[in-house]
C-alpha cells in the first residue's frame, strides 16, 4: 500500500507540498530573517540599540549550517522526495540542531559584539528574528510528533534531550553577555524570591480550586437543578477582566482586614496576595467544575450498573469505578487551569502580590525590554513545563487500551 495520508491527499495527487504546516513555519522563519533584526547592539541600557540582521550577526559557517538544516526540513515538506515516516524523522533530526545553533549564535554574537565594543556597559538584545527562529523548530518538532503519532516515551525523551542541550549552553556561559542575562545577574536574589512567590500564588490558588471545584462538579452531575445556576455563576466570573476583578476585591478585603484583626494579621487586605489568590480561584473554578462534570457524565451507565450488581456500595462505585474513569478528563481540566493560573499570576503584580510580573511591569515602566523578557520568558517556560507534565499524567491516567 502506498505511504499516503489524508492530509497528503487533501488537494490531489499532483500537489508539490505535502506538509503545509512545516512549509508555513519555514516561510515564516525566512520572512523573519529577511524583514526583522536578529539582535540589537546598544552602548548602554538606556539607549535604543541598532538592529543587526542575521547575516551580519552570524559568521558564514553558522548561517550556512542553518540554511542547510532549513533546506533539509523543506525537502521533508515536499510530497515526492521522501515517504512520510522518513520525512518526519528527518524533521526531528534537523529541528534540534537548528534550535541549538540559533541559540548558540545569539550568545556567540553577544560575546563578540561586547568584546569589540570594549565597554562593560554595552548591551546586546535578541531581536524578533531570533525568537521566530527559536519557536519555529519547536513547533516543527511538535507537528512531526503529531504526524508520527509517537508515544509519550518518545516525546519525553526528545524533550529531555532538547532541555538538556539548552541547559548545557547555559552552563557553558554562552549567553553570559546577553542583556537579559545581565538583568538576571543584577537581580539574581530578587528573581529567586519572585519566582518562589509566583509559584506560591499558583499553588495557593489551585489547592482551594480543587477542594471546591471537584465536589461542585460532582454536584452538577448528581443534581440537575443545581447545574444551570452553578455554571451560570461560574461563567459570569469568567467574563470579568482580571484587572477589574482585582480592583473589585480591593475595597471589601480592605474592610474585612480592618474589621477582623486576625485576618488582617494573616495578610488579608486590599492589596497583596489575598485578592490575587481569590481572583485566581474564581477564574479557575469553571474549567475544573466543567471537566469534573464532563468526566463523571462520560462514565458509561452500564459500567455503573455492573458495579452495583456486584454488590458495591454507592461510595465504592464512586471511588473504585467513577473516579478512575473520569480522572483523565478531570486532569485535563487541571491542566487548563494550571497554565491559565501561571499566566494570570503575572497580572497580580499590579496589586503588590509579587511574582514574575514584577519584572514585566518594571521593564515596561523603564522601557527596558530585556527586563520585560526576564519576567515573560520564565513564565512561558513554567506554563509549557506544567502543561507537558500534566499531559503525561493525563496519558498515564487513561485506562489501558483507550485512545
Amino acid at each position: 500500500m502506498p505511504d499516503t495520508s489524508p492530509e497528503d491527499d487533501a488537494v490531489g495527487g499532483g500537489r508539490v507540498v505535502a506538509n503545509r504546516v512545516l512549509m508555513t513555519l519555514l516561510v515564516a522563519g525566512l520572512l523573519g530573517v529577511v524583514l526583522l533584526p536578529f539582535a540589537s547592539m546598544a552602548p548602554n541600557r538606556l539607549v535604543s540599540g541598532q538592529p543587526v540582521g542575521l547575516l551580519e550577526a552570524l559568521p558564514p559557517w553558522q548561517w550556512g549550517t542553518l540554511a542547510a538544516l532549513a533546506g533539509l526540513m523543506a525537502l521533508a515538506a515536499l510530497r515526492r522526495p521522501l515517504a512520510r515516516k522518513p520525512a518526519r524523522l528527518l524533521v526531528l533530526a534537523a529541528a534540534l540542531p537548528f534550535l541549538l545553533l540559533v541559540m548558540y549564535g545569539g550568545g556567540d554574537y553577544a560575546t563578540r559584539a561586547v568584546a569589540e565594543a570594549g565597554s562593560p556597559a554595552a548591551r546586546v538584545s535578541l531581536g524578533a528574528a531570533f525568537w521566530i527562529l527559536v519557536f519555529a523548530p519547536v513547533l516543527v518538532a511538535l507537528d512531526a510528533f503529531l504526524r508520527l503519532k509517537a508515544g509519550m516515551p518518545a516525546k519525553i525523551g526528545y524533550t529531555l534531550l532538547m532541555a538538556g542541550c539548552v541547559a548545557a549552553l547555559f552552563w557553558a556561559g554562552v549567553f553570559h553577555d546577553l542583556s537579559i542575562m545581565r538583568e538576571y545577574l543584577n537581580q539574581r536574589d530578587v528573581f529567586a524570591a519572585q519566582l518562589v512567590a509566583h509559584l506560591g500564588l499558583v499553588g495557593a490558588a489551585l489547592v482551594p480550586t480543587l477542594l471546591v471545584g471537584l465536589p461542585l462538579g460532582l454536584l452538577a452531575r448528581r443534581k440537575a437543578r443545581a447545574r444551570g445556576p452553578l455554571f451560570g455563576l461560574l461563567n459570569f466570573f469568567q467574563t470579568i477582566p482580571s484587572i477589574a476583578l482585582f480592583g473589585l476585591l480591593v475595597a471589601p478585603l480592605s474592610a474585612l482586614g480592618e474589621a477582623v484583626p486576625v485576618l488582617g494579621a494573616m495578610g488579608v487586605s486590599g492589596i497583596g496576595a489575598a485578592p490575587a489568590i481569590i481572583a485566581l480561584i474564581l477564574y479557575s473554578l469553571l474549567p475544573v467544575v466543567r471537566n469534573t462534570y464532563a468526566g463523571f457524565t462520560g462514565v458509561p451507565a452500564s459500567t455503573i450498573e455492573a458495579a452495583r450488581g456486584m454488590g458495591l456500595t454507592r461510595r465504592q462505585v464512586l471511588w473504585q469505578v467513577e473516579v478512575p474513569l473520569a480522572l483523565p478528563v478531570i486532569l485535563s481540566g487541571l491542566r487548563i487551569v494550571t497554565v491559565q493560573a501561571i499566566g494570570l499570576t503575572v497580572v497580580a503584580a499590579l496589586i503588590g502580590a509579587g511574582g514574575l510580573g514584577t519584572f514585566i511591569f518594571q521593564g515596561l515602566g523603564q522601557y527596558a525590554i530585556d527586563l520585560v523578557l526576564l519576567g515573560a520568558i520564565p513564565t512561558i517556560v513554567l506554563a509549557v513545563a506544567a502543561d507537558f507534565f500534566l499531559q503525561i499524567l493525563v496519558t498515564l491516567s487513561k485506562p489501558e487500551g483507550s485512545a
